[in-house]
C-alpha cells in the first residue's frame, strides 16, 4: 500500500514543475512570437534536465506540459475573454505583466480544460508560481480571479 502514496507527491511535484515550465514558455511565446511545435520542442530538449532559476526541470510531468501549453495556445481568445470578464471595469489584459498573463491563462486553461484536476489544486498550485513572481498583493490578485474564473467554469 505504500507505493501509491509514494507516487502521488512524485507526480505533484512533477506537475508543479510542469505548470512553472508551462508558464515560463507562454511568457516567452508572448516575448518573442514562438510557434508552438518550436517552443515544445525548445523545452522538451534545452530546458528539462536544467537547473532554471534555481528550480531543476528535470522531474516535470512532459505530457502535462505539453497540454498547457497547447491548449492555452489554441483557446488563447476563450481564456482570455474568461479572464477579461473578471478584471476589474476598465482593465484590460494587455495592461498586465506578461508573467501575470501567463500565470492566468494557464490557470484557467485548466479550470476550463481539466476537470480531473480539483478547482483547489489549479489555485494553489498557481498562487504557489505567482509567489516565485511577484509581492502579496498581486498573489492576492491571482487568488481572486482563479476563484472567479473557476466559479464561472466549473459551476
Amino acid at each position: 500500500m505504500s507505493g501509491p502514496k509514494k507516487s502521488a507527491p512524485k507526480r505533484s511535484r512533477a506537475r508543479s514543475a510542469a505548470r512553472l515550465a508551462a508558464v515560463q514558455a507562454l511568457y516567452q511565446q508572448e516575448m518573442e512570437g514562438t510557434p508552438t511545435p518550436l517552443l515544445l520542442n525548445e523545452f522538451h530538449n534545452h530546458r528539462f534536465g536544467e537547473t532554471i532559476d534555481e528550480v531543476t526541470m528535470v522531474d516535470a510531468e512532459i505530457d502535462f506540459f505539453d497540454d498547457v501549453v497547447r491548449g492555452v495556445t489554441a483557446r488563447r481568445e476563450e481564456i482570455d475573454d474568461k479572464v477579461t470578464a473578471r478584471l476589474a471595469e476598465g482593465w484590460k489584459l494587455d495592461r498586465l505583466d506578461r508573467s501575470m498573463r501567463a500565470i492566468l491563462r494557464a490557470g484557467t486553461y485548466e479550470l476550463l480544460a481539466r476537470p480531473d484536476v480539483t478547482v483547489g489544486t489549479v489555485i494553489d498550485e498557481y498562487l504557489d508560481i505567482a509567489h516565485a513572481f511577484f509581492g502579496d498583493k498581486d498573489v492576492k490578485f491571482v487568488n481572486g480571479l482563479l476563484d472567479k474564473v473557476a466559479g464561472d467554469v466549473r459551476a
